[in-house]
């Protein structure tokens, strides 16, 4: 529903193409399909990744890392922090890691 909700929607190429692999790995060439088919039709817009969003990211890990603070992101999180960070766009996750950091929520 917060997908549906949202009139803009957007993903990191690094956090597509990571869930591409792992979905094409367990399901094949028609998970893949399946992935392209969703992102079509949810209209979510697969964004590049430039330098200023790559210095966000490299902040993002040093401030909320693993290894450095309680919530852990790994290089995947810190560059869903980031396109939400450049952009001004809220993030849709999962879990806890997000919420110990100073990115706001989707829900």
């Amino acid at each position: 529903r917060a997908i549906a909700d949202d009139p803009r929607r957007l993903i990191s190429v690094f956090n597509w193409l990571e869930t591409a692999i792992v979905i094409e790995a367990k399901k094949g060439e028609a998970g893949a399909r399946e992935l392209d088919l969703l992102l079509h039709r949810a209209q979510i817009e697969i964004v590049a990744m430039n330098p200023d969003q790559s210095e966000i990211a490299r902040t993002a890990w040093r401030v909320y890392g693993k290894g450095n603070h309680p919530a852990g992101l790994n290089i995947g999180d810190c560059c869903a922090y980031a396109l939400a960070k450049y952009s001004g766009e809220p993030l849709l996750f999962k879990g806890a890691d997000f919420s110990q950091t100073d990115i706001q929520s989707v829900l």
